[in-house]
């Protein structure tokens, strides 16, 4: 089964930036939608920004102009770009892979495959 491991997590200030790796790795041959989570304490885990197979790509309101979710195949390596980032985005944030969704998902339970996360604080 594959594998996830998210790296780029750190601590920046109210309006700076930060990039998210998610490498994978053990993939079995099959083809994965990827999306990113966030979990803040005390709230529910939600969804940040996905990417289906086809490349197409869904954002969370609360990121929509700010979060850019790519890929680089040849690495087996999603990321994630946020800018402007606000201290309510501070949270744990995981990377999560799905065999097969029929569109972008930023819905837990399709997600099958989870890293161990990476802490993202900011400060005001």
């Amino acid at each position: 089964q594959v594998q996830l491991v998210e790296s780029g997590g750190g601590s920046v200030q109210s309006g700076g930036s930060l990039r998210l790796s998610c490498a994978a790795s053990q993939y079995s041959g099959f083809t994965y939608s990827m999306a990113w989570f966030r979990q803040a304490p005390v709230k529910e885990r939600e969804g940040v920004a996905a990417m289906d197979t086809y490349g197409r790509t869904t954002y969370a309101d609360s990121v929509k102009g700010r979060f850019l979710v790519s890929q680089d195949t040849a690495k087996n390596t999603v990321y994630l770009q946020m800018n402007s980032l606000k201290p309510e985005d501070a949270a744990m944030y995981y990377c999560a892979a799905a065999l097969s969704t029929s569109s972008p998902s930023l819905y837990p339970p399709h997600f099958g495959v989870w890293g161990h996360g990476t802490q993202v604080t900011v400060s005001s």
